[in-house]
């Protein structure tokens, strides 16, 4: 097999195929096995950043990877939205059983793409709000994106998402502009962004402990303190708690991580000793504690809290 002819110095790993023609690089050249083709007019000559290999989210560096390889296609009027916006900001994301979608949007009167592996969405006519990421990406609000989420997503992965973007530690949006931007543009049927704000709070810092609140709060439980800080009885810190019950004494940690890790485990379990020893009942929710229709951690809650003085 005859190997195809190296590329002209200066070629970019991602490049377009009529740019490649205007650089006098022969059609033939372009269609030899060494390039990869993952979309129409697109063609790739090495693997994908080092930066999103280190992603440690499989499904948001899959989306990362996908709009890299896309990136020459984008017009300038063009941009990342819905739930690509929202992998590429670093939010939450659904447990979905399929990959994240690659969501191009447009406002009118421009046009969005139509291309096969895309999904192109020509929005409302309106002033762009989109931004520049650290990694190059031309990506929507991330308000904006969690609003356009609305339609793709169930009520907790959109709980999930809002919590994400409030964070304190890397806060991308607050509740009060997601609230804004759902009374302006509208909201889903059935009200479900409305629905989410209203079950959305600062301080979950996983989809876990989301789920955790929520589960805990659905089924009648008081609504924990997120993110408490204890200290113990002169006053120095011990931990910062997931969930926290501090009228009684009672610690709810989520861990999803497993232990496949022995040096962290063996941290873990100096904390949770920690905590035990300021006088606070803990309880640790693990995943499948989760599951369900009559999740575990209900009854698991529940007791803790009757044990601790509620009289619920």
């Amino acid at each position: 097999m005859r190997t195809p002819s190296p590329l002209p110095p200066g070629v970019p790993r991602r490049f377009h195929v009529a740019d490649a023609v205007a650089r006098g690089i022969p059609r033939k050249r372009l269609r030899a096995a060494d390039l990869e083709a993952p979309f129409r007019g697109v063609r790739i000559t090495g693997d994908p950043p080092e930066m999103f290999a280190a992603q440690d989210d499989r499904r948001r560096r899959e989306v990362a990877e996908a709009g890299w390889r896309y990136a020459p296609r984008l017009k300038e009027w063009q941009f990342y939205s819905h739930e690509t916006a929202l992998a590429l900001h670093g939010a939450a994301l659904p447990d979905l059983p399929r990959a994240v979608g690659l969501h191009v949007s447009a406002h009118r009167p421009r046009r969005e793409p139509r291309i096969e592996g895309v999904i192109g969405h020509r929005l409302q006519a309106r002033e762009p709000a989109w931004i520049i990421t650290p990694e190059g990406f031309r990506v929507e609000n991330a308000v904006r994106a969690w609003r356009q989420a609305g339609t793709l997503w169930t009520l907790d992965d959109l709980i999930a998402a809002a919590d994400s973007l409030v964070l304190r530690e890397h806060r991308l949006a607050a509740i009060d502009e997601l609230a804004a931007e759902v009374e302006l543009m509208g909201d889903v049927p059935g009200g479900r962004l409305t629905r989410a704000l209203q079950e959305a709070r600062v301080g979950a810092e996983s989809p876990g402990e989301t789920r955790s609140r929520l589960i805990i709060t659905r089924a009648g439980l008081p609504e924990p303190v997120l993110q408490h800080r204890l200290v113990d009885a002169r006053g120095r810190f011990v931990a910062r708690l997931d969930m926290a019950y501090p009228q009684y004494g009672l610690a709810v940690e989520y861990d999803g991580r497993g232990h496949a890790d022995p040096e962290q485990f063996a941290r873990d379990a100096d904390r949770w000793d920690a905590i035990r020893r300021t006088g606070w009942t803990l309880v640790r929710l693990l995943r499948h504690h989760l599951r369900g229709r009559r999740p575990a951690a209900v009854a698991m809650v529940r007791d803790a809290l009757r044990e601790c003085g509620w009289h619920g």
